[in-house]
């Protein structure tokens, strides 16, 4: 699947297959919200991105209008990535928004900025993923933290 930003020149790339499995994981935890990482690369010119992997928490937890997650275990598995070739990185975070639309909340939004603005993360510009689940209806929402703004994919 292939998403744009045409006001930015930027893309966002991920398999069908790894959209499929974070929506089936998501719906194991229905009616709960439920999340993870994304992990993948950008070209060189910093425009095109791919999602290519994510890691799921080993301790988490999740309510019909929350989800939190800790990084106990996830520095070894993001080193993992970095060893690959090429290079993947922690590029942002996936949940789940069960009955309900693929839109961030204040919640999401303070996350979001705090992701950008942390001092130990290497991406500047973070990706969100929000999974809408709506009876027999799956919405997908993918966001950019760009210069302090945030910008959907189309």
């Amino acid at each position: 699947m292939m998403y744009r930003i045409n006001e930015l020149g930027l893309t966002l790339e991920i398999e069908d297959s790894l959209l499929c499995n974070l929506i089936d994981i998501g719906i194991k935890h229905y009616p709960n919200e439920f999340g993870g990482f994304l992990i993948g690369n950008y070209s060189e010119t910093q425009t095109h991105l791919k999602i290519t992997d994510t890691i799921l928490p080993n301790k988490f937890k999740g309510t019909p209008y929350l989800f939190e997650r800790d990084t106990i275990g996830i520095d070894d598995r993001l080193k993992q990535f970095y060893a690959e070739k090429p290079k993947k990185y922690y590029l942002g975070e996936w949940h789940t928004h069960p009955n309900n639309l693929p839109i961030p909340s204040s919640t999401d939004l303070n996350a979001i900025n705090s992701i950008a603005n942390h001092p130990e993360v290497s991406t500047k510009n973070p990706v969100m993923l929000i999974i809408g689940y709506k009876k027999t209806k799956v919405e997908l929402g993918f966001y950019i933290q760009f210069k302090n703004k945030l910008y959907r994919y189309e």
